[in-house]
């Protein structure tokens, strides 16, 4: 693929990206201030996080026969609708219609968000030349890394991005504004991008639902319980916590998670420095395994600082922080594997929707479980529940391949 393509599918996949975090903030602060309760917040975001999974499926089969140029597109076209769309709600509206109405508008924007995401990390594959030497994979570990990263950072920007335009702007004002971003990026890509990327002749493969490959399957569902161990507690619970229990602005509570975002962004760019590719490829299975359980301990020791009051405050924001950090690693190592444990570059779409299928089904049981968590026994519950996520994680991480095929016998 040619490099001035994969600016263009970068810079696309930004775009995206910053517009998605900032509409995150505009409709969690929005409804919340219009007296909408933490269950009823969860909603909001449901059908955003389901369609993701039905996305990614059947996404990354139609990247793999038309081209990922393709899916690329549609995403920005469904994004810029969505935004328009979600425009339109009414402080007037009754509860049950608006909360049915945004669902359907957060379901397109949840297409478009994983079309582009799908598209985006497939095309990274086809960055690195194959070459087979295990230099290969410390390239595609770093291209990997700093697109996750820097997407995620342009996330957080996007927190603090819709926090300050609901401020200083007003909903409707505010959606417009972003989804004149992707609009331009969306002509961008009409006009300069011209070359098919990732697409493959070979027969559509039987189960949707399940890789070829064991290693995808068991690294999927890894990946439903990693991001669903933090949204559990992100989404929902700590958003209303800062607001409710410390007595945060919208600006405040934006930036502060804007700010965590963007570092969280920072240290994936930064994993290959942290988590050595040479050495770790002896033992994938060691190296998950070690990363994956320093979370869950330290995410457990921070829920019961939480259960028990002890220092709460100070507890809850330095322990974002550090979980962040964390979370981050194990992630970008995540990231990496996918594409790692794709033997065949006419794969990649396929597998890799899969993967982040699965990545938005493990979001869609953390959004609903946030909401309710939150209900039943405020952020501590949140956490321990979060806890048990990444227990699960843990666990799996023994089953995985201890060595890449490609590079490392």
């Amino acid at each position: 693929m040619k490099v001035k393509s994969y600016g263009l599918v970068t810079g696309a996949y930004w775009s995206l990206t910053l517009t998605d975090g900032a509409l995150r903030m505009v409709v969690l602060l929005h409804f919340h201030e219009l007296g909408f309760g933490p269950l009823e917040l969860s909603f909001l975001f449901l059908a955003y996080e389901f369609m993701g999974v039905l996305t990614n499926l059947f996404g990354g089969i139609a990247g793999s026969r038309f081209g990922l140029e393709q899916t690329l597109k549609a995403g920005l076209l469904i994004q810029t609708f969505a935004l328009l769309t979600i425009s339109f709600v009414d402080a007037n509206w009754g509860k049950i219609f608006s909360v049915a109405f945004v669902m359907f508008c957060q379901a397109f924007s949840g297409i478009a968000k994983d079309l582009t995401k799908m598209s985006s990390k497939s095309a990274v594959k086809f960055v690195v030349p194959e070459d087979g030497s295990s230099e290969r994979q410390t390239r595609l570990f770093r291209w990997v890394a700093v697109l996750t990263g820097s997407k995620n950072a342009l996330k957080g920007v996007g927190f603090f991005v819709g926090s300050a335009l609901l401020s200083l702007f007003g909903y409707r004002t505010s959606l417009l504004a972003l989804a004149s971003i992707v609009a331009v990026a969306l002509v961008a890509v009409l006009v300069f991008l011209d070359e098919s990327i990732g697409k493959s002749s070979k027969p559509l493969p039987r189960r949707i639902w399940a890789s070829t490959y064991p290693a995808v399957n068991k690294l999927s569902i890894a990946r439903f319980f990693l991001f669903g161990s933090r949204d559990i507690w992100f989404v929902v619970a700590l958003p209303i916590f800062l607001d409710e229990s410390l007595g945060w602005s919208f600006e405040g509570i934006g930036a502060f998670l804007a700010a965590w975002v963007i570092g969280y962004g920072i240290i994936q760019s930064g994993a290959p420095s942290v988590i050595r590719l040479k050495d770790a490829a002896g033992d994938i299975q060691a190296s998950t395994r070690l990363w994956s359980f320093t979370l869950m301990i330290f995410t457990i020791l921070l829920a019961v600082l939480v259960a028990f009051d002890i220092a709460k405050s100070f507890t809850v924001i330095v322990g974002l922080l550090l979980f962040g950090v964390l979370f981050a690693l194990n992630s970008s190592l995540h990231s990496y594997l996918i594409l790692a444990f794709t033997e065949d570059d006419s794969d990649v779409a396929v597998n890799v929707g899969l993967y982040y299928s699965a990545n938005a089904f493990g979001r869609l049981f953390g959004t609903l479980l946030s909401g309710l968590t939150y209900l039943w026994g405020g952020l501590a519950a949140a956490l321990f529940t979060c806890c048990g996520f990444l227990a699960v994680n843990w666990l799996i991480s023994f089953s995985f391949p201890k060595r890449i095929k490609s590079g490392f016998q």
